[in-house]
């Protein structure tokens, strides 16, 4: 069976998106929607899509997809899902999901009322370092988990210039640091340590060229007693062949050991009381962004439409980060700790 799908969008990330639908045989690529007719026009050429719209309700009714890939900005997003709903067509959405939490949890109704799949197009948890982390996690080698730190440094956010090359909304994103890049952080953190107990955040704006936050602290406590930290500066950069491969350096210390992966994917266990370190291996393949994540997660949203697996980034479960970040918001603007079973974002 071949899904039929539409894609919404043409930014600079949508790339990564059409040349992993190409490589899925389940698949077929029916149509494209952009508000710049030249530019949807230019990707049809590039990636061989027989249709062009710039409006999404006719290019829906029109060609009745199976699916929809919604590339396209936040403001978009929930009157796009709003089409699809009425029409009975499943979506997939980039992120950031929405807005904000409210318009989220709109989406998230207007979808579960029409019986539609709604799975959001979070990415990170598809790099093949965080699967084997999980694996290594899983196995016992590190024992028990005491705490993990992320280092975000991707080096892209000094001067007037910031983000004008690739992203340029960027700059005007008055939520940015959190909304935009740590959301990818907290949705591996569940993944790893499981669920949000409570979080302490202190953000702020290096960059007065921006709208929003580039740096900051967020300190997650982990309902299972796991204290992570994300350290995000985007000004700042790390060591990395392509400082986008891996956007910066994760630590887990546990009871076996400590656990670390660098700039270039590299991942090294150096066990409790040793000086000596061994490199873990695992499969992975250096192609498009993250490890070729972005495939990887379309392959599993595939097999997910197909009702082959169940879904890992169901809308419905994505909104518990959304209502993390909330708390992240509110725990900046507050100046203290946040405790999530009790938050009403």
């Amino acid at each position: 069976m071949s899904l039929r799908l539409v894609t919404l969008g043409a930014g600079y990330f949508s790339q990564f998106q059409y040349r992993g639908w190409l490589r899925i045989n389940d698949v077929q690529l029916v149509g494209i929607c952009n508000r710049s007719r030249a530019k949807g026009e230019e990707l049809a050429r590039a990636y061989d899509i027989p249709a062009i719209f710039t409006d999404p309700a006719e290019a829906l009714r029109a060609l009745r997809p199976d699916f929809i890939d919604i590339i396209t900005p936040p403001p978009t997003h929930l009157e796009t899902i709003r089409l699809a709903a009425a029409l009975k067509i499943d979506v997939i959405c980039q992120k950031p999901f929405c807005r904000n939490l409210s318009e989220a949890r709109e989406a998230v109704e207007l979808a579960g009322n029409a019986g539609i799949r709604l799975l959001v197009h979070e990415n990170f948890r598809f790099q093949p370092w965080y699967e084997k982390i999980g694996s290594t996690i899983k196995a016992g080698d590190l024992g028990e988990i005491y705490g993990a730190t992320f280092r975000l440094r991707p080096g892209d956010g000094q001067g007037p210039s910031a983000y004008l090359d690739r992203q340029p909304y960027f700059r005007e994103m008055p939520r940015f640091l959190i909304h935009e890049t740590a959301i990818h952080l907290i949705d591996v953190f569940r993944c790893l340590f499981g669920e949000v107990g409570s979080v302490f955040a202190a953000l702020r704006r290096l960059n007065p060229e921006i709208a929003g936050e580039d740096a900051g602290v967020v300190i997650l406590e982990m309902a299972g007693g796991v204290q992570a930290v994300f350290d995000g500066n985007r000004l700042a950069d790390h060591r990395a062949s392509n400082r986008r491969l891996t956007l910066g350096e994760l630590t887990i210390e546990g009871s076996g050991g400590v656990l670390m992966l660098d700039g270039d994917a590299r991942l090294t266990l150096r066990a409790h009381g040793s000086n000596e370190e061994r490199q873990l291996q695992f499969a992975w393949s250096d192609h498009d962004f993250g490890g070729d994540c972005v495939y990887r997660f379309q392959r599993h949203a595939v097999d997910v439409l197909l009702n082959r697996t169940s879904a890992q980034t169901l809308a419905a479960d994505y909104l518990e980060n959304l209502r993390i970040e909330e708390a992240i918001y509110e725990s900046h603007r507050s100046g203290r700790k946040i405790e999530l079973p009790s938050f009403d974002a």
